[in-house]
């Protein structure tokens, strides 16, 4: 199958209704090869006055009920199918990310917006039984859910078409308008599926798409006082800095993560190391729940590793847009310096270098690197590296290695092959994790589960059941009768 080529094109912002152009551009780059993707304007705090207000003036008409929201969300779902292979191409060339996988988050995206259509149609309250107490008697109860208001909407680079549609499909279903900042790298996989939304028939005044920096948009977005809602995907310190700036408000966060796959000794780890070798690295390792630290009962430990390190030389890296690519770039040249720093102070500091570790393809890529005995104070082990990188640790019992992945300030998602269903069960009560996945890696996921963590990886659960739920509040109606 040929990629579908992208031709460098200036995009606008999509503000009250209109297209707006501001006079100053940002380029969007191929992380590959530098290549000109498109221009997209740089927005200001004004363009998010502009949005806000008349996101609440949308909003509060109250003309956009729950039957017309899962229709508008249906027939996006139907053109997003339809235009697949066009969507799949922009995210490889602004993103990175080779087509094959790009592919997979266009597909993606459909199950996301039905999701969230089937969401709006069902969403309800609930009765309350007012004669359960003496003084309820003669009264009846209802609790409404109702929509929690204008909300600003901020996604990351790395899945630059289905996380801004879990930002825009939840908010939609529950009845919010919506100001939305895709990532600067990423802005055109946002502003076409927008564009697919009004299509699709939602009211231009319930969504808006502004880019520009997070310093300019993103603050102003945050901070607006029509703003009564948050949902930002992105790293961990900026996340809980958005949540200390406005403690008013409802800020839901998805964050990052140091994800631990545990293959216990009567696990099936040829399955772990064949699975791993696509989840660790797949989009260059930059995922919030990428396998980084994989810990490995020492009876198995040497089976293990020869496997799973002979898998990962055995991975395509180079152009996103060739189909036989499995790793391509990261994001920007000084993250892709930054991933090889880290990965040369493990070194120096003991950690063995298995495989990887060095630029390839002229330097545009770092190499899919295993390291084996990381220290727990190496970054490799306890920062979030958001790169083509996984480490290898040993241990002797299963109480250890549940340990060993608890040793970690994030709590995302975490893997346990075990065929000890009295372990699983454990792993499910011990592991401090917002997911516990038994016989699966950590990097699973669908559209519809409940997904969010705990301690620095967040405060939310995202899938669009979960997230219309956070983005609507309880309001009870009492009626005499």
């Amino acid at each position: 199958m040929a990629t579908q080529t992208i031709e460098a094109t200036d995009h606008k912002l999509l503000v009250a209704g209109e297209r707006v152009e501001t006079g100053e551009w940002s380029e969007v780059r191929s992380p590959y090869d530098g290549t000109l993707v498109a221009r997209v304007p740089k927005g200001d705090a004004s363009l998010v006055d502009r949005a806000a207000d008349a996101a609440y003036e949308a909003q509060i008409a109250g003309d956009f009920p729950q039957w017309q929201r899962a229709a508008v969300l249906d027939r996006a779902a139907e053109i997003v199918r339809e235009r697949e292979d066009e969507l799949a191409a922009t995210i490889c060339a602004e993103a990175g990310k080779p087509i094959k996988t790009a592919r997979v988050e266009a597909q993606r995206c459909v199950d996301t917006l039905n999701f969230s259509a089937t969401e709006a149609r069902k969403l309800t309250g609930e009765t309350v039984p007012m004669d359960a107490g003496a003084s309820g008697v003669g009264k009846v109860g209802i609790v409404m859910r109702v929509p929690f208001g204008v909300v600003g909407a901020i996604s990351p680079f790395n899945f630059p078409l289905n996380l801004v549609a879990h930002k825009l499909g939840p908010a939609i279903a529950a009845g919010n308008a919506v100001v939305l900042k895709p990532a600067g790298q990423t802005p055109v996989s946002a502003i076409k599926l927008a564009e697919i939304l009004y299509e699709a028939g939602l009211p231009e005044n319930w969504l808006h798409v502004i880019t520009g920096s997070g310093s300019d948009v993103g603050d102003a977005i945050v901070k607006h006082e029509r703003t009564r809602a948050i949902t930002f995907t992105g790293s961990a310190p900026v996340g809980w800095g958005i949540r200390a700036d406005v403690p008013h408000k409802k800020v839901n966060l998805e964050l990052g993560s140091t994800a631990p796959l545990v293959i216990h000794s009567d696990g099936d780890w040829e399955t772990a190391a064949d699975k791993a070798k696509l989840h660790a690295y797949s989009h260059a390792g930059q995922s919030c729940i990428s396998i980084q630290r994989i810990i490995v009962h020492e009876d198995v430990a040497d089976a293990f590793t020869e496997r799973f390190v002979s898998n990962v030389e055995g991975l395509v890296v180079g152009d996103p847009a060739d189909e036989n690519t499995d790793v391509g770039p990261l994001i920007s040249e000084g993250d892709r310096d930054r991933v090889k720093e880290w990965v040369d102070e493990a070194a120096s500091g003991g950690a063995e270098v298995l495989t990887g570790g060095e630029l390839v393809d002229e330097g545009r890529c770092l190499a899919p690197t295993v390291i084996r005995g990381p220290a727990p104070t190496d970054k490799v082990w306890c920062e979030e590296i958001f790169g083509p990188v996984a480490t290898i640790s040993t241990y002797s019992t299963f109480e250890e290695g549940l340990a060993m992945a608890n040793d970690a300030k994030y709590g995302l998602h975490a893997g346990v092959f075990t065929r000890d269903i009295g372990n699983g069960l454990e792993a499910g009560r011990v592991l401090e994790f917002g997911g516990v996945l038994i016989n699966e890696v950590p990097t699973f996921r669908t559209d519809q589960m409940p997904y969010g963590g705990v301690k620095d990886s967040g405060n939310t659960r995202e899938g669009p059941a979960y997230a219309v739920r956070e983005l609507t509040e309880e309001r009870l109606v009492t009626l005499q009768g």
